[in-house]
């Protein structure tokens, strides 16, 4: 009998809708770091590891000038290539403020590593002495998923900073309906007169 309840549970378990429940946007600004500090891990508590990631600090290693911080004195760059951030849950979106001398291409993945996402810079280059405005947004949306991010400008490196980058984690919750649980009193109401008529 203890079984066959057990079984129920499971079973009605299952069938319980999952509601989604995106969590409050994180937004890393990289001011806890020191000038020069490889990005990495620091921030996998909240869900994120740099690949690639340098950080600058204004009036040290970075011209500010012409590669202003969106917000602060710190900004990352990419030090020898693209990088990759790597999402210990996947996400919802992504954005982040970009000051280029070459285009940037932002590519999201999903857990298959195949492309849910990809969007680009608008301009060749943005830093101040072009012209264009610095601290561009370019952000990705992809709701199934995004698992890894890449940011690629120059092959070589050394080609853009960026600033505020900002995620949305998808979570999911398990919500049981009024009707399964009406529908499992039911079942263990029969169960239990199956069983008192077999006595």
């Amino acid at each position: 009998m203890n079984q066959a309840i057990l079984f129920l549970w499971v079973c009605f378990g299952l069938l319980a809708p999952v509601a989604r429940a995106d969590s409050a946007p994180i937004t890393i600004d990289f001011e806890n770091l020191s000038d020069s500090t490889y990005v990495g891990s620091t921030y996998a508590s909240q869900g994120i590891i740099f690949n690639g990631a340098v950080v600058l600090t204004a009036g040290i290693s970075l011209n500010d000038l012409e590669f202003p911080p969106h917000s602060g004195t710190n900004v990352a760059f990419d030090a020898n290539g693209p990088i990759t951030l790597s999402f210990l849950t996947p996400i919802s979106s992504f954005s982040a403020f970009f000051t280029y001398l070459s285009p940037v291409t932002v590519t999201g993945f999903d857990a298959l590593n195949q492309t849910v996402a990809t969007t680009q810079s608008l301009f060749s280059a943005n830093n101040v002495s072009t012209g264009n405005a610095p601290n561009e947004l370019i952000q990705l949306n992809d709701p199934s998923g995004i698992s890894q991010v890449t940011l690629a400008g120059d092959p070589a490196g050394d080609s853009f900073v960026f600033d505020d980058v900002t995620f949305t984690q998808i979570s999911f919750t398990t919500v049981p309906e009024p009707g399964t649980l009406t529908l499992l009193a039911l079942s263990l109401f029969v169960m239990v007169l199956f069983h008192k008529a077999l006595i």
